[in-house]
């Protein structure tokens, strides 16, 4: 294939039905990294079709669970045979460290390796006591049939194996439009899957922009689901054109996510530097683009001064650069948009009355390398409140926030005063009051004394505008799968309601 045929329709990698092309750029540097494919309705229509037919009348859907599941751990073992130029890829299209790039193709495999377990070790249905030995009764999933997939820009090869890997599994066909910003890593996954065996049409791929492609996907009457990773104005459109065919939505739309510290965590040297420590982690891992990031730091007032004075430290020593450089601890943001939306939600918070306490601008030239990309300095703004939108909405930049409280419940009631729901985490060394308050925060997932790991085999998603469904876990499967109950009668007779 070309530089510029990046779209895989059918067996078939081709270049954009227009001729268009879109440049990829280096966010460390701004130069150019790739040239890819800009698809349009007509690749997107084709790709459809494709899978269509491929569900329709190829044998996917009816292929043996044993052998759909060989398929997933030869996907899992060629992303660890192509690990390094996979992580790579991933380092020079978003940004990350090369470290973070390894650990997101290391949880791509374990992904593929989950859900071919998974689907192995089912059993083949729940029967259903219809309380009668003459009736047989049992609920059984199928696969929903087309899905389309649309994934962010900010982990492109892992939230592209959060869907695939399960959609797969459950015998379903696919078309997949990664983030017009970061598409290469997906193109890489396609290729892995097609050298995997993957049969023509079940797997298709159109590199392009939100309008058209993921417009048409959202709206297409032959798509039967629609998986979307991002923003919760995109979510909001895609859930609306999804609506006029009454197809099932996927959504997950991010969060503004607490990491809430009371003083007994850091009663001891050793507890509180891990706090401190785990507080940068939460906030500043790929420059804050995480949809799980910890931005809000809510922290006890008896130790806040402490606290934070300690954590702007550090967060200045942060090393920035390009994430393939040895000793480079963050990366840039993906992009000039990104960039200028950052210092947009700093400077709103400095008029309303925060505090900066560190970083708050681009760094000086000569303390990064290269030094003409996206970067911006850890940022930690001190006195803030939940009327600032940088509180409130979602910046996916390297600022941290913080917010204080006195009680138990006060903490509570800050860590769900959000329109989100994703995630979160308390730190306490009291049990009973984590697991109070885990049990009372409402988000997804709640961490207790640590912050951002995330298991295969436990759901993902969120609450309020976090977004609809679950994926990864048994959950993740079933978003991909219909259930369909059998009632078979083995002594039909007459049942004579009607006497004539």
């Amino acid at each position: 294939m070309s530089a510029v045929e990046t779209i895989h329709v059918n067996g078939a990698w081709r270049g954009a039905a227009s001729g268009a092309q879109r440049e990829v750029l280096d966010p460390a540097d701004a130069k150019t990294l790739a040239v890819v494919a800009e698809g349009g309705v007509a690749d997107t229509d084709a790709a459809v079709a494709a899978a269509r037919e491929a569900f329709d009348e190829g044998r996917w859907p009816h292929t043996p669970v044993a052998e759909r599941a060989a398929l997933l751990r030869r996907v899992a073992d060629l992303l660890q045979r192509d690990r390094e130029a996979i992580a790579l890829t991933e380092s020079r299209d978003t940004g990350k460290t090369l470290e973070e790039g390894r650990v997101d193709v290391d949880d791509v495999t374990n992904a593929f390796r989950y859900f071919a377990d998974l689907v192995v070790n089912e059993s083949g249905g729940r029967v259903v006591d219809a309380g009668s030995p003459e009736i047989h009764s049992v609920v059984v999933y199928e696969p929903v049939g087309v899905c389309a997939m649309i994934t962010p820009w900010n982990y492109p090869l892992l939230q592209a194996s959060w869907k695939i890997a399960p959609a797969l599994a459950a015998g379903n066909t696919f078309v997949i439009k990664p983030s017009e910003i970061t598409p290469l890593s997906t193109v890489h996954l396609m290729k892995l899957l097609v050298e995997a065996g993957l049969p023509a049409g079940v797997g298709n791929l159109v590199t392009g922009t939100g309008d058209p492609v993921g417009a048409r996907l959202a709206e297409h009457p032959d798509v039967d689901l629609v998986s979307f990773t991002g923003g919760l104005a995109s979510g909001t459109r895609v859930m609306e054109a999804a609506a006029a065919t009454v197809k099932k939505v996927a959504l997950e739309l991010g969060g503004k996510n607490p990491n809430v510290v009371f003083a007994d965590a850091c009663a001891t040297e050793e507890g509180f530097d891990t706090a401190v420590d785990q507080a940068l982690n939460a906030a500043f891992i790929h420059s804050g683009q995480v949809c799980s990031a910890g931005a809000r730091l809510i922290i006890e007032d008896s130790v806040r001064d402490r606290f934070v004075a300690e954590l702007a430290r550090r967060a200045e020593r942060i090393k920035l650069g390009r994430g393939t450089e040895p000793g480079v601890e963050c990366g840039p943001l993906v992009s000039a948009a990104q960039l200028a939306k950052t210092e947009r939600y700093v400077a709103a918070a400095l008029a309303d009355g925060a505090s900066l306490r560190c970083g708050g601008s681009r760094p000086e030239p000569s303390q990064i390398r290269p030094a003409t990309g996206y970067f911006y300095s850890p940022t930690v703004l001190d006195h803030c409140h939940g009327e600032m939108s940088v509180v409130r909405e979602e910046t996916f930049g390297p600022i941290l926030t913080v917010e204080t409280f006195h009680t138990e419940d006060e903490a509570v009631a800050l860590a769900n005063d959000t329109e989100y729901g994703l995630a979160g985490a308390v730190w306490t060394a009291d049990a009973g009051r984590a697991r109070r308050v885990a049990g009372r925060m409402r988000h997804g997932t709640v961490w207790i004394n640590d912050y951002h790991p995330y298991l295969p085999q436990a759901e993902w998603g969120g609450f309020g505008k976090s977004g609809v469904g679950r994926e990864l876990g048994p959950s993740g499967l079933n978003e991909y799968r219909e259930p369909k109950h059998v009632y078979q009668n083995l002594a039909p007779r007459p049942v004579r309601w009607f006497k004539g």
